[in-house]
């Protein structure tokens, strides 16, 4: 619900709001001065998810050896307290964690969150949990509206706020995915965008259809229809999910350009340290 105000603007604010407005992002003037509202004041209502479950990996005693993977170091700091610090500073403030193996190492460094200035909820995965459908499904009852899911292998510097916002825009999408650009994109799910919309997507293919540089960046604005997606045999978003919302129009692309890295396996792990030192 939205009250009707009345305000008074010096010349030169209301100069610079009006070069803000572009009739899409921004679409007139109450729309600009809510949004810039919204980013300074208070913390945002909807929740949000972090897969952080799945194996641990072994990097080797010099990267603390077996660790959950939101946990592995990146510069000299757990990688989602990167992304728990990046998400208090634009006033997300309600996150709810579910983790798997290992996840007390995760419990015990973070606890409840109060001294990051955030509310941490833990969910334990069932014995068995594979992929990220099954893990997602579990948390139904924590998410009651739309909600923000990030992957915690995964650490970028995107504006989620801007993300959030591209997502309302998009009327008829049940969720918006983050797509960033790498020159190898083999190892991560090959998006194919026109306009704003996925109208293609394919999980790590051998031999891809889709030839396109985006790639799931394992951020994601989605609504609480995503769970009507979710068959009782699915096991993963990429592949049981994501394919059937691009083919009905329904998943949207954001692209963004800025620091990704991945650390989801070895491999990607050791790309993401190159990448850190060049």
């Amino acid at each position: 619900m939205r009250e009707r105000l009345t305000i008074t603007l010096k010349k030169d604010i209301l100069d610079a709001l009006d070069a803000q407005i572009d009739g899409d992002r921004l679409r007139n003037r109450s729309h600009a001065i809510e949004y810039y509202l919204s980013k300074s004041l208070g913390q945002r209502a909807l929740k949000v998810l972090i897969l952080a479950g799945g194996r641990p990996v072994d990097l080797g005693s010099s990267h603390g050896g077996k660790v959950p993977k939101a946990m592995v170091k990146i510069a000299g700091k757990p990688l989602l307290e990167h992304t728990l610090k990046r998400l208090k500073a634009e006033k997300f403030n309600d996150i709810v964690i579910s983790v798997g193996e290992g996840g007390e190492a995760i419990a015990d460094y973070f606890k409840d969150g109060q001294t990051l200035g955030i509310k941490i909820h833990y969910i334990q995965q069932k014995q068995g949990t594979r992929g990220t459908a099954q893990a997602l499904m579990q948390a139904k009852d924590f998410l009651t509206g739309e909600f923000l899911l990030l992957y915690g292998d995964v650490l970028c510097e995107i504006d989620y706020g801007d993300l959030l916002e591209f997502h309302r825009r998009q009327k008829s999408s049940v969720s918006t995915m983050a797509l960033t650009s790498v020159d190898s994109p083999k190892m991560w799910g090959l998006a194919k965008l026109s306009g704003n919309k996925i109208i293609s997507y394919e999980e790590k293919p051998k031999s891809s259809k889709t030839f396109s540089h985006l790639v799931n960046a394992g951020v994601y604005v989605m609504e609480p229809e995503i769970f009507k997606y979710i068959v009782p045999t699915g096991v993963k978003l990429e592949s049981d999910v994501f394919p059937r919302l691009a083919e009905e129009g329904r998943l949207s692309g954001y692209p963004f350009e800025s620091l990704w890295l991945d650390v989801s396996n070895s491999a990607a792990y050791k790309q993401a340290v190159r990448e850190i030192k060049s």
